[in-house]
């Protein structure tokens, strides 16, 4: 079986997340996989869809090209995977409104071109089925053999809480500077580790600046006690796979997160940490798991536990391979 795969980039997180790591397991299964970033230039396309022809399967990771393209690509690719992990068919949470015609257009073009669909999470799926029924989810998995658990520290350290993630969505984060500032008001022992590339400062509390890089993400993510994922009720956001709150959760962090998508598939609220909506709320439940070091290492040991039964590379590769199987 011969696959080409068509990333946004080998160093983009949603290709090494959702492509990358599957290679190995798929090369022990018999398929040859051909791994290429998306061409630029008309004529870089144009050979590059001209020859989809020679493999058995096309894999397009989230990209969605105009009809002309796409009918090129129907006509030459034997069979069309489309694989994608946010609300693509809307704006994004920077937007007053998410609606927009011309992204549902592109979506419903790209969805009707292909064979099968993987969607991220269950709400992709919904927004999918409208146009096509092939939709296997597949979450964002964790090769949980790179994440190695956390070890919990008996002394009484600073306590850190901490988000990762990249500059598109550390607007989430910023929104909750006003908490930040209380806490660290009442705990002179907090702090807030930010692993991005873009940063901001609190007066009431010590921020941790760490650029992220592949080699240091996973310690960086051992260093935190309490993982964060805030997001907006939007469309935009409940497009989101939860890729923060599985990595956390799979070196045993607890996390406490908004309510919203894929977090509260997730996360089941007081097992693997807890639910915040409001400002009350995020305060509330982050003063819970700051002063209980031995609540953080519960929930943080099922949670890693949940990430190997359902969202670890190992119980989901088979899956994706399944897909494969039966197209062809």
């Amino acid at each position: 079986m011969k696959i080409l795969f068509l990333v946004q980039g080998l160093d983009v997180a949603a290709s090494r997340y959702r492509v990358l790591q599957y290679l190995p397991y798929l090369k022990e299964h018999g398929v040859q996989a051909t791994v290429q970033k998306f061409p630029k230039g008309f004529f870089a396309k144009l050979k590059v869809f001209k020859s989809v022809s020679q493999y058995d399967i096309l894999f397009i990771q989230r990209k969605r090209f105009p009809v002309l393209w796409l009918k090129l690509i129907r006509k030459s690719a034997k069979k069309i995977v489309y694989d994608f992990d946010d609300s693509i068919m809307y704006r994004n949470s920077k937007y007053i409104s998410h609606e927009s015609g011309t992204r549902v257009k592109m979506f419903k073009n790209m969805v009707n071109a292909s064979d099968h669909v993987i969607a991220g999470n269950e709400y992709l799926q919904k927004n999918t089925t409208p146009y096509m029924h092939n939709v296997t989810i597949i979450p964002s998995p964790i090769d949980i053999s790179f994440y190695p658990q956390k070890i919990y520290s008996e002394k009484e350290d600073n306590i850190t809480m901490g988000w990762i993630g990249a500059h598109g969505s550390i607007h989430y984060l910023k929104k909750m500077k006003p908490i930040f500032e209380t806490l660290g008001k009442r705990n002179d022992r907090l702090r807030l580790k930010i692993v991005c590339d873009t940063f901001f400062d609190c007066e009431n509390i010590v921020v941790e600046k760490k650029q992220w890089t592949e080699k240091g993400e996973v310690a960086d993510i051992q260093s935190f006690d309490i993982g964060l994922m805030p997001l907006m009720d939007d469309p935009w956001s409940h497009g989101k796979c939860g890729l923060k709150i599985l990595q956390c959760l799979a070196v045993g962090v607890p996390v406490v997160c908004s309510p919203a998508g894929i977090n509260r598939e997730i996360v089941e609220d007081g097992v693997h940490g807890f639910w915040a909506n409001t400002e009350e709320e995020w305060i509330e439940k982050l003063k819970i798991l700051i002063n209980d070091p031995d609540l953080r290492k519960r929930m943080g040991m099922a949670g890693r536990e949940r990430v190997i039964e359902y969202y670890s590379l190992k119980a989901n590769a088979p899956r994706m391979l399944k897909i494969f199987q039966q197209l062809i």
